[in-house]
């Protein structure tokens, strides 16, 4: 079974984050998820976007990789949108990654974290079609670089809600997120 650090997205570590941790536990495996916010919940993007200014994102960084130290290296890194980068981020530069998995990530091209992706970290990307942070051909061609190296999926779910696996909030949709979790858990195994 995999370690996975889940990071959470710019609401904070809501129910919907941690049920979506649990259901990885409940398959058997090791999960870590890091309050980036220490218990501050919002109830928007924009507000948890304000927040993230008011505190730095250097400093949010600079707490997934403090939480990250605290683990051994041998690690899966997932994330939400926010915590997508930083997954994205870690599975990249930190040695030992095993995989990353990035939901809500559409925006990020694979060069803004080096040219080139870690060979054999297998990486899967889940974002809805219509998702307003989605930048055309950006996912795309991030698949298509890591593809060279590694198994690279990108799964595109309809709609065009940006945090639909977010069961705690209203964008939530439950069809679409059951498949990403079913396509985690069988990336996980």
């Amino acid at each position: 079974m995999a370690h996975v650090l889940v990071v959470h997205h710019v609401q904070g570590l809501t129910d919907g984050v941690a049920a979506f941790c649990n259901r990885l536990r409940d398959a058997g495996h090791e999960v870590s998820a890091p309050d980036l916010f220490d218990g501050q919940v919002f109830d928007t993007i924009e507000a948890g976007l304000s927040h993230v200014e008011s505190v730095g994102f250097q400093a949010i960084l600079e707490s997934v990789d403090r939480a990250a130290a605290e683990i051994p290296v041998d690690l899966v890194y997932a994330g939400f949108s926010l915590g997508a980068m930083a997954a994205h981020r870690l599975s990249q530069t930190r040695p030992g990654a095993r995989g990353a998995l990035l939901y809500h990530h559409g925006d990020v091209p694979i060069e803004t974290f080096g040219n080139e992706w870690p060979e054999g970290v297998d990486v899967q990307i889940h974002i809805a079609e219509r998702d307003e942070f989605r930048e055309e051909g950006v996912p795309e061609a991030f698949v298509a670089k890591a593809a060279e190296v590694a198994r690279a999926d990108l799964f595109l779910y309809p709609g065009s809600s940006h945090l639909f696996m977010d069961s705690s909030l209203d964008g939530y949709d439950r069809a679409s997120s059951e498949l990403a979790i079913e396509r985690t858990l069988e990336f996980l195994g």
